[in-house]
């Protein structure tokens, strides 16, 4: 892989790995009209998903030292953060069962453009749905099992090319009735353990990696956790202002052009 293509790569992941605009889509575009574009190598998959966990690790890094804290501390506080802990376990089961067990369907479909516009069309209803039936008013200590459960399931299904998966987590928690900050952060702290399960899913393979792609990896892998950084403020400061709408805009263009453009061929 060249050092275009890398960076190229890490800024779309590191992008749209957290806005809500679907990052395997966009990866799935790129690779279907970037010129000379090769799928990337097993240890560029595992190095971007390394870059986007430290993002979010660095970004929330309070919110999870209260977390891997709360079990120890006798502070007032424990308890919601033992309660918010459980419940990010709780979401994380479904989300496991359904990436594993459907893993190879769903690859299947990273080729299919018109799958993948029509997935987009998806994520920007869901946006536009939840930006304007939200009604703001529960926070992470009154996040409820069926909450975690209902998140968690939207995640597993977010492995869809085209659904986004912090859109469609947001989008669920805002339909349910949780606060727009309160959501934006459960999406994230519940992203850690299916990033990370990605992520450890790829060691397996990388006995067949060779070292002469390494710097142009390890360039891609910093774009993407500055671009990772970069995006996690921007889309908390988006909810926070009930700015989604924007992003469905960019959802309903694009993905209505690549729907288009796969009937068209």
């Amino acid at each position: 892989m060249d050092v275009l293509h890398a960076t190229l790569l890490g800024l779309i992941q590191g992008l749209t790995e957290f806005l809500p605009v679907s990052s395997s889509g966009h990866l799935a575009i790129a690779q279907h009209f970037l010129p000379g574009f090769e799928q990337p190598g097993l240890l560029f998959d595992v190095l971007l998903h390394a870059a986007t966990t430290l993002a979010v690790i660095i970004y929330f890094r309070q919110d999870i030292w209260k977390l891997l804290s709360c079990f120890f501390r006798k502070d007032p506080y424990a308890i919601d953060d033992r309660h918010t802990f459980q419940m990010i376990i709780l979401g994380s089961i479904p989300t496991a069962i359904i990436g594993y067990s459907g893993k190879d369907f769903f690859v299947g479909l990273f080729e299919n453009l018109a799958v993948i516009g029509g997935m987009l069309l998806v994520t920007a209803t869901l946006l536009v749905l939840a930006e304007k039936l939200r009604t703001d008013g529960r926070n992470l200590p009154q996040l409820k099992a069926k909450d975690a459960l209902q998140v968690g399931i939207v995640q597993g299904l977010a492995i869809i090319p085209g659904i986004s998966r912090s859109g469609s987590t947001i989008a669920c928690l805002l339909l349910r009735g949780i606060d727009g900050e309160a959501a934006a952060r459960f999406s994230f702290l519940l992203a850690l353990p299916a990033i990370g399960g990605a992520m450890l899913l790829s060691l397996k393979d990388l006995h067949a990696v060779t070292t002469a792609d390494l710097p142009a990896y390890a360039l891609g892998a910093l774009v993407a956790f500055i671009s990772g950084l970069f995006a996690i403020r921007w889309l908390m400061n988006v909810v926070r202002r009930k700015q989604l709408v924007g992003f469905a805009v960019y959802c309903l263009l694009v993905g209505s052009s690549i729907l288009g453009y796969s009937l068209l061929v």
